[in-house]
């Protein structure tokens, strides 16, 4: 009889077992149906998160920078007193065409200058104007053209403020010019004290050639006084030519014409052996564009699109060279010059800066250098499939004087306008040929430009500008409080380079990454939601109502909304560290999916039967839990 009841029992353990596991199962896959609609229905998916007010940024989108406060004074007067009464760091930005932060300061007190916009006086006799700093080259083209004048020199968009390009010495397509300093007669400049100083090559020449060209380390420009040239008739001539022609027709039929007004070389990607120049000259002929000025309103829809096929492979760039800019320059063109000189950046704006963006570098050499550099430059590009647009070949005669100067001698400018994605490995890898580019301009005497991505290294911008060390001596006697910040000299003025930033900046990935701070805070709540359960329980609340439910939702409302945080920002997707918070929330969804189902049948059973009172096994719990978050 004992051995048939063993048998029996035996015989009756698989049964029993597959019918545990089917019910295991099916507990499993009603858990799992009711994480997934959990998951699905909480969170916060209607949240839009708009950058605040005191967020910075420029036209690449790829620097925005929170400051503390914005200030747009309208006076010069109420710029002093802003600057006098407030203490800290202080960044300037106008059109905010930089792009590398130039403008900005974490922290900063951010004075904004497109209100001081003024044209102070106009001398049409002289040929000068008096202006404030915050006013656009197109809005002193619209005050002088009717007086038949012209800007001696600007660069080739007419939306810069005229603070910012003093502020980094511009330069454009002008023919026996060069750095814009060279057309300025005086500044007005806003020091760290409020004090109003007025600088020109005789009254503070150390403050006229080191505030122009000195990206705002010294102090505000808040007026200028420029020089003018007359409004001619210019006629458009162009011609094809092999690259390892152009420095020598350059010079044997451009640079010394005095009829040319504007000349470049567009150097044809991606093989980058064959140079449109493209020159202007005075002419009496009748103009075929009526209008003496660019429309402010007109249709730019067309370009950004065909900027953005000639991006998007090898055929856009041959079909631009062999049959959009044959189209282009075959009919005659006779304009204004105030018309040339005003182009609108519109007409390179894409539709969205999210996953793409276009942002420009440039390196100067000594004309004789010309061919070598362009031999470097190809192998650069060539060997990192760097995604070139143009390269746009200007001249320049030499700096008289800046302490930052670009060109100390004659040179060619090379100015690289290029497609990069926005990702931190797409920064990483413009870095990376930037500094080749960088080590090739210095290696053979020229030097780059300081306006855009700050990617050079101490070392490079020390070799590239050499003068360096007179302007800081100066900034430390005028702004000893070192006031004036902002990325550029964030990175090189050495009182912003303290020992432990130095040694911090030379471990590889050292600071976490911003939008993984933002991603911690889901996971921060997991961390404390513990201490609230604890809290609860220790004041005598029933465990069952806890709000377990509530919790699911609240941890992927964070999830919602730092994510939606991260991407105003433009931060990149942080796949590992959102695969985690995935990973974690899933899991405590189905945790507390469990504890709340439990909680609100069998708990509050259980509290009812012990009375309303805490168990033994609550009073662990709750000392579980507090261990846990402690």
């Amino acid at each position: 009889m004992r051995l048939r009841m063993h048998h029996y029992t035996f015989r009756a353990v698989p049964g029993i077992v597959k019918r545990l596991t089917k019910i295991v199962g099916a507990l499993v896959l009603v858990l799992t149906v009711a994480t997934a609609v959990a998951v699905w229905i909480a969170g916060d998916d209607d949240f839009d998160y708009a950058l605040p007010e005191t967020t910075v940024n420029d036209v690449t989108r790829l620097n925005p920078t929170r400051v503390a406060r914005v200030e747009a004074p309208r006076t010069v007067e109420e710029l002093r007193r802003i600057v006098a009464s407030s203490t800290g760091p202080i960044s300037v930005g106008g059109g905010r065409y930089s792009q590398g932060g130039q403008i900005s300061y974490t922290d900063s007190l951010h004075v904004d200058m497109r209100h001081l916009d003024d044209v102070v006086s106009l001398d049409v006799e002289n040929r000068h104007i008096t202006v404030q700093a915050g006013i656009t080259w197109r809005e002193i083209q619209e005050a002088i053209d009717a007086h038949d004048l012209a800007v001696k020199i600007m660069q080739t968009y007419a939306n810069f403020t005229v603070g910012g390009s003093l502020s980094v010495n511009v330069h454009g397509r002008y023919i026996g010019e060069g750095p814009l300093v060279r057309s300025v007669e005086s500044i007005g400049l806003v020091l760290a004290n409020g004090e109003l100083v007025h600088a020109s090559r005789e009254v503070n020449p150390q403050l006229f050639f080191g505030a122009i060209g000195g990206y705002g380390g010294l102090g505000i420009i808040v007026e200028a006084v420029l020089a003018l040239e007359s409004n001619t008739r210019i006629e458009r001539r162009t011609r094809v030519l092999p690259v390892e022609d152009y420095a020598r027709h350059f010079a044997a039929e451009i640079r010394d014409d005095p009829a040319v007004v504007f000349h470049n070389g567009d150097l044809y990607p991606p093989d980058y052996r064959t140079v449109r120049e493209v020159s202007w000259y005075e002419t009496q002929k009748p103009v075929t564009v009526e209008e003496r000025l660019i429309p402010v309103d007109g249709d730019y829809d067309l370009q950004p699109r065909v900027i953005d096929f000639v991006a998007g492979s090898d055929f856009g760039k041959w079909a631009r060279q062999h049959i959009i800019d044959p189209m282009l320059y075959r009919s005659e063109r006779v304009v204004w010059r105030n018309y040339e000189a005003s182009y609108d950046v519109a007409e390179l704006e894409p539709d969205d800066r999210t996953e793409t963006t276009y942002a420009l570098r440039e390196y100067f050499v000594p004309v004789g250098r010309f061919d070598a550099f362009v031999a470097r430059m190809r192998d650069i590009f060539t060997r990192h499939d760097v995604n070139v647009i143009n390269v746009s070949i200007r001249h320049a005669l030499p700096d008289p004087g800046t302490l930052l100067a670009w060109a100390d001698e004659e040179v060619f400018a090379f100015v690289v306008y290029y497609q990069q994605g926005t990702s931190l490995e797409d920064a990483a890898a413009v870095a990376e040929w930037s500094r080749e580019l960088i080590d090739a301009a210095v290696e053979l005497g020229g030097t780059y430009y300081l306006p855009y991505q700050v990617l050079a290294t101490p070392e490079q911008f020390r070799a590239a500008y050499p003068r360096h060390d007179g302007f800081f001596a100066l900034k430390a006697k005028v702004d000893p409080q070192n006031r004036f910040r902002n990325r550029l000299w964030q990175r090189h003025y050495p009182a912003n380079r303290e020992p432990f930033e130095k040694e911090r900046g030379s471990i590889a990935d050292y600071p976490r990454r911003e939008e993984q701070t933002l991603l911690t805070i889901p996971e921060w709540y997991l961390v404390f939601n513990p201490v609230e359960y604890t809290d609860f329980l220790q004041v005598g609340n029933d465990p069952s109502d806890f709000p377990f439910f509530a919790s699911i939702d609240e941890y992927w409302s964070l999830y919602d909304r730092v994510t939606a945080v991260a991407d105003a920002y433009g931060y990149d997707t942080n796949a590992e560290y959102l695969t985690m918070l995935w990973v974690i929330g899933i899991s405590t969804t189905a945790e507390y999916l469990v504890k709340g189902s439990y909680e609100t049948t069998v708990g509050r059973l259980t509290r009812w039967l012990a009375d309303g009172e805490d168990t033994p096994e609550d009073r662990f719990i709750a000392e579980a839990q507090r261990a846990y978050s402690e």
